[in-house]
């Protein structure tokens, strides 16, 4: 029996990182040029931004990574 394996699927204004059907984090473009940031993340209750969609995408899947290792500190 193989683990499966997270995967990116592009939509209209960013990409969404999925776990068969559990989102686990999302990108998004910004259309506004004057935006701080072209990129935002959301992922494991965190977030940022950045200027670059490879950046953002592994800000992603770090946080989902350090999300499922990390012990719950009240549970």
């Amino acid at each position: 029996m193989s683990k499966k394996k997270p995967f990116w699927e592009r939509g209209y204004n960013g990409h969404v990182l999925w776990l068969g059907k559990t989102k686990l984090g999302k990108v998004t473009v910004h259309a506004d040029k004057n935006a701080k940031h072209k990129y935002t993340w959301e992922a494991a209750g965190k977030a940022g931004a950045s200027d670059d969609l490879d950046k953002a995408r592994k800000a992603v899947e770090f946080a989902v990574h350090v999300a499922d290792k990390q012990l719950d500190l009240f549970g």
